[in-house]
């Protein structure tokens, strides 16, 4: 019986040197393979030896010397076997079909154990060939599980140039009768390598994996690149590239290739996520389409539900990226103008009709205004949420013939604009929006009458909508940002009308009590002078 010529390689953490063409020393001859391993070829599937109890790393804290309990020993002991039969049956299943073969004529598979082991030493399992390989390669993962295949060196070096540089071609390297041993320690998935393996033999890639999940594939990626097998890394991205991802596989992806620099190959991948700066629109025009059709929607049911949507994936933005998205400031102020200007035309037709006709176009009349409200309403909302409302509220401030329309037409066809002022306070009271005092002052002159007068109809016809409560906390946080005594102005008006209409009024009683402190309490600093109290007073409108 001749000796065989054997290779033997450990290859750490799972992955092969970058520079494999070079010389590697730990790759030469060692013992000779037994004569029944190519008379008899086999693969062998063999676990770990139990580690005993005593020698395991304690999982219960209590220091290095500290001793497992016996319940804790039993539960390792069942979590151990678990997983163990577990990977074996992952493993089984992959070289059930496993085509390690050339000229062969069957394959077979033997299984005697009755889990799906061949009976043999720690549920060892036994799947035998035809005819033999002359390279034992075997797996090894970080637990100590081993996977020995007897495979072919003309395969493995056909298929990668990895082995190929290690096993030498068929025309110098190794020759003759003989067999090399192999062998992957510490790898991370002991199956993945495996099947990489069984690719190599199959030539039909593309059906083989159909049917795997993305993370499965991403595995067998890594490890293909890893071991330069072509084929299979460019069957793995044609994969990637035809199945949809989910959220959390779309990450995986992105950081898988990232991390592997397949370069030009990931390309056709990669443009599923993001595009050439070159290339690609700009988002604030694409912004401005997606709003622009929202607000011209016909259809009001779609329009709600777009402007929900829109409006979730702008907070997540602000979120999840600080405000990544790049939509301008001149964008959003066009809408807004946009908008405003709809809003006068639709109040001053609403102004313009003699009453017959008010009767007959009321709901149309009522529908446009609160439409328009509406959508002015929401392009404010993504100007806060952009931490760009500044102006708006200057321009809101300003819109004093709005205000006198808004102050000649009924409630009922008006409220919805009253909500914008109400969204301000709100804003101004959470110190979302920074303005100065003046304009601050001059956007409760101008809107906050059309807002107490328009309270009772915004309560009811936005009763499940509107948060009653944070209106109010709003209104009466604004008010305490200006100078003491517009402060008493306000809130002395505030009184004489919440007094007369209760309900129908904001309640803004916890400003009152702060003003109330301020204006009446004593101070270190010294208390206000009478001559000083009346000016006050005199300021009241």
């Amino acid at each position: 019986m001749s000796s065989s010529k054997e290779v033997s390689t450990l290859i750490k953490q799972g992955f092969i040197p970058d520079h494999f063409h070079h010389q590697d020393p730990s790759f030469s001859p060692s013992r000779s393979i037994p004569s029944p391993l190519l008379s008899s070829p086999r693969s062998l599937l063999c676990p770990p030896p139990h580690v005993p109890a005593s020698s395991s790393p304690t999982a219960n804290g209590n220091g290095a010397g500290a001793r497992p309990t016996l319940y804790e020993m039993m539960s390792l002991e069942q979590q151990h076997q678990a997983n163990l039969h577990t990977q074996r049956a992952r493993i089984l299943r992959v070289l059930s079909t496993a085509p390690f073969r050339n000229s062969f004529l069957n394959n077979g598979f033997k299984c005697d154990g009755k889990d799906g082991s061949s009976g043999g030493v720690n549920g060892g399992v036994d799947l035998g060939l035809l005819d033999s390989g002359d390279v034992r390669l075997t797996v090894v993962s970080r637990d100590g599980f081993r996977v020995s295949m007897d495979v072919h060196r003309r395969v493995l070096a056909e298929k990668s140039r990895y082995f190929a540089a290690k096993l030498g071609d068929e025309t110098g390297g190794f020759s003759g009768p003989g067999a090399v041993e192999v062998e992957i320690s510490e790898c991370d998935d002991v199956e993945v390598y495996v099947e990489v393996v069984v690719m190599m033999y199959t030539d039909d890639l593309r059906r083989k994996l159909i049917g795997e999940g993305v993370t499965q594939v991403l595995g067998l990626l890594k490890v293909s690149s890893a071991v330069s097998y072509d084929e299979g890394v460019a069957a793995c991205l044609d994969y990637l590239e035809a199945v949809p991802w989910s959220n959390d596989e779309e990450e995986k992806v992105i950081s898988q290739l990232r991390q592997l620099h397949l370069h030009n190959l990931a390309e056709e991948i990669l443009i599923r996520v993001s595009a050439e700066t070159s290339t690609s629109t700009r988002a604030d025009e694409v912004f401005l389409r997606l709003l622009t059709g929202v607000l011209q929607a016909k259809d009001d049911k779609a329009r709600r539900e777009m402007k929900l949507l829109i409006s979730r994936l702008l907070k997540e933005d602000k979120t999840n990226h600080g405000n990544r998205l790049d939509v301008s400031r001149d964008t959003l102020y066009l809408l807004c103008h946009r908008c405003l200007s709809l809003l006068v035309l639709s109040l001053s037709e609403a102004t313009g009709v003699d009453d017959g006709k008010r009767d007959r176009d009321r709901g149309s009349l009522m529908a446009e205004i609160t439409r328009a409200a509406d959508n002015m309403h929401w392009v404010v909302e993504i100007l806060i949420q952009k931490n760009a409302g500044e102006d708006f509220v200057k321009l809101w401030s300003d819109q004093k013939e709005l205000a006198i329309l808004h102050s000649k037409i009924p409630t009922v066809y008006r409220h919805e604009i009253s909500r914008i002022t109400a969204q301000l306070c709100i804003a101004i009271g959470r110190g979302q929006v920074l303005v100065p005092k003046d304009i601050r002052l001059s956007l409760l002159s101008t809107w906050l009458e059309a807002l107490y007068e328009d309270y009772s109809w915004m309560r009811r016809a936005s009763s499940k909508t509107l948060d009653k409560k944070l209106i109010e906390d709003g209104l009466g946080q604004t008010i305490l940002t200006l100078p003491l005594a517009q402060q008493q102005a306000i809130m002395l008006n505030w009184f004489d009308r919440f007094l007369n209409k209760g309900d129908d009024c904001p309640n803004i009683q916890r400003a009152f009590e702060i003003w109330w402190r301020r204006a009446f309490a004593r101070f270190d600093a010294g208390e206000p002078t009478d001559s000083q109290r009346q000016n006050n007073f005199e300021s009241i409108p």
